[in-house]
């Protein structure tokens, strides 16, 4: 009976608490997309993602229902940095729904103004009028739209008459830098500080996790800037947890002291080296998403035991055969929008235990199928009419001819004969697949992504043999920018044979996916050819990433960067991926026209000949 009247007195107090109304709320995924397509029209930069806002404490006053209740301690700001912006979760703050969705456009609108000077811009209140001022004179449109949420949340807003004096000033205060951004206001001290104001961005965004100080010695990777992050993204609707850096303890200071209710909780620090397995804690995540506050450290000792995986690279007897000394190859800097020139260093190679074989049995009924779908595509003999040379005359335009003469029309120009020619597809395909470690992964108990590429470079291959096309295979992988290998599978000027089946067997997971490096070298390779089409199929399984800070932002704007050059060239660029999370990044590397996201994984190698059909025909 307790619990039970517990639990309506905590329902009842919570919702009596709350200042917001759910019926009108605007969640951040139902926005996500036209907020970036808003961002980017009013001048945003494009590579920027949209993504979910961290809690953040406040220490404003608050209500004799929220103190009871244990409410009104956090709230989300809109702030942004190189890489990303940071949007609400989800809005409710006013009745009318299309208020909060207002809200959501107009904190869009704040963030692509750049960051003033800090030097005559030093406090929060400064730089947020600046970007008011900004955004109202370079898009007076929004005027209107910023006057109504104004209103509307001046009226939430606590009344000054009922403050102390200190606080009664602050709140005048931000009234009037609400009401006029032109007019230069500055906060006194009080006890407690003032209310959100939620139409500005964070008064303290977060510093960009960058990690300044030494890095971990690598003997294998000297040349690295940083270790990287190889794993996937979160799920978007996985709430994003506020972290905090501080200086690892050496453990050797202080007094040791044990409490009995602290034995089931989880480490204030836990060392992390996302090139070691030291545990495996099944319940760590789900620990994590229980915490609001994530405290990091880095340890400089090194882990004893270490797990290298595939990243040491085989000894040269072992290893796969480099056909050249490395190929300088440039890189595009988003940051300083430079390019550097021969920045990386590419090694084209080969598999050194290739052997000639045939087609597998299992793909046998699969590849005859599509090659008779493909041979109607092959150049055939057929007669061409009202040729002005030809090998015999065709009879319908001869008796046009004569009868035009015997009326006086005479046109000794007219074409009066046939011939018999091959009409053949002058087209010139090259597929570059990623080979990086994650294409190691399982989809099932019997096959990995490695495995699901090689029918796929199978089948493709019967295809367009089928069609009589000129067509390349490449793949390439990564460990950092002096080391992108670049995998020979088959030669334009190669005939697709056993030798070449051996080479595709044998391709196998390598390291990264220095993405940008390896198309503009296979851009080199197809811009030689003398086909009027020339098609860059890239076959992939996740985003562009590598150890020396290509990840992130700097890895996506380098491939862009990459694609717009083949673009120019007159090349047609389009991607085949199976990563779930390919929307986010691949319309703005592609376009929103020139990528194919292949849910069911097994499906790639029945329908990667299909897609070129349709891309080709």
């Amino acid at each position: 009976m307790e619990e039970f009247v517990g639990k309506i007195w905590d329902s009842f107090i919570t919702k009596s608490a709350k200042r917001h109304y759910p019926e009108a709320v605007v969640h951040l995924d139902d926005i996500r997309r036209t907020a970036g397509i808003f961002f980017r029209a009013l001048g945003g930069e494009a590579g920027l993602r949209v993504e979910n806002a961290t809690d953040s404490e406040i220490h404003a006053r608050r209500s004799l229902l929220q103190r009871i209740a244990g409410t009104g301690k956090k709230t989300q700001y809109a702030w942004r940095d190189e890489e990303t912006l940071r949007l609400p979760d989800s809005i409710a703050l006013f009745p009318d729904k299309q208020l909060n969705h207002d809200l959501y456009l107009w904190l869009t609108a704040l963030s692509v103004t750049p960051e003033p000077d800090a030097k005559q811009h030093a406090d929060w209140i400064s730089k947020n009028q600046y970007r008011t001022r900004k955004t109202l004179a370079m898009w007076p449109g929004l005027r209107n739209h910023y006057q109504k949420l104004l209103q509307a949340h001046l009226a939430q807003r606590p009344q000054p008459d009922k403050l102390p004096a200190q606080e009664a000033h602050q709140e005048k205060s931000i009234r009037e830098a609400l009401a006029n951004p032109e007019k230069k206001v500055t906060l006194s001290y009080a006890r407690h500080p003032p209310q959100p104001v939620t139409l500005w961005l964070h008064p303290a965004p977060p510093p960009q996790e960058i990690n300044k100080s030494a890095q971990l010695h690598d003997p294998d990777q000297p040349e690295a800037d940083a270790h990287q992050q190889n794993e996937r993204e979160q799920e978007k609707k996985l709430k994003r947890k506020k972290g905090d850096r501080t200086e690892m303890p050496d453990g050797k200071d202080g007094l040791m002291s044990f409490r009995l209710e602290t034995l089931w909780s989880w480490a204030e620090y836990t060392k992390v080296d996302r090139t070691s397995v030291d545990d495996d804690d099944d319940n760590a995540k789900q620990t994590a998403e229980d915490l609001d506050n994530i405290t990091l450290a880095q340890d400089s000792e090194t882990t004893t035991g270490k797990i290298k995986l595939d990243l040491d690279l085989p000894s040269e007897e072992y290893d796969d055969i480099v056909l050249d000394q490395g190929i300088p190859v440039d890189e595009w800097d988003y940051k300083k929008q430079h390019m550097q020139k021969a920045h990386c260093r590419l090694q084209v190679m080969a598999s050194r235990h290739a052997e000639a074989m045939e087609l597998p049995a299992k793909l046998r009924q699969q590849a005859h199928k599509i090659r008779r779908q493909f041979e109607a595509l092959r150049p055939q003999r057929q007669w061409l009419s009202r040729q002005n040379e030809g090998s015999e005359l065709d009879l319908e335009n001869y008796i046009t001819f004569l009868t035009d003469r015997k009326h006086g029309h005479v046109n000794s120009d007219t074409p009066v004969y046939r011939d018999v020619r091959n009409v053949s597809r002058d087209l010139s395909c090259l597929l570059l697949a990623d080979l990086s470690l994650s294409t190691d992964a399982h989809i099932n108990n019997h096959a990995r992504v490695i495995d699901v590429i090689r029918d796929s470079l199978y089948l493709f291959s019967e295809a367009l043999t089928a069609t009589g096309d000129r067509f390349a295979l490449h793949g390439f992988s990564s460990r950092n920018r002096n080391h992108i290998r670049f995998y020979n599978i088959k030669g334009f000027d190669e005939s697709y044979d056993n030798n070449v089946r051996g080479h595709i067997n044998t391709i196998r997971p390598g390291y990264y996916t220095r993405m940008g490096a390896a198309i503009r070298h296979a851009t080199q390779l197809l811009a030689k050819q003398t086909s009027s089409q020339k098609l860059l199929l890239i076959l992939t399984d996740g985003k562009p990433n590598d150890l020396d800070k290509y990840e992130g932002r700097y890895g996506i704007e380098d491939t862009r960067m990459a694609v717009l050059e083949a673009e120019k060239l007159g090349l047609k660029p389009f991607c085949v991926t199976i990563d779930e999370h390919a929307e986010d990044y691949l319309p703005y590397l592609f376009g929103s026209r020139s990528y194919a996201l292949i849910h069911n994984v097994e499906e790639l190698p029945r329908k990667l000949p299909l897609l070129y059909l349709r891309l080709t025909s």
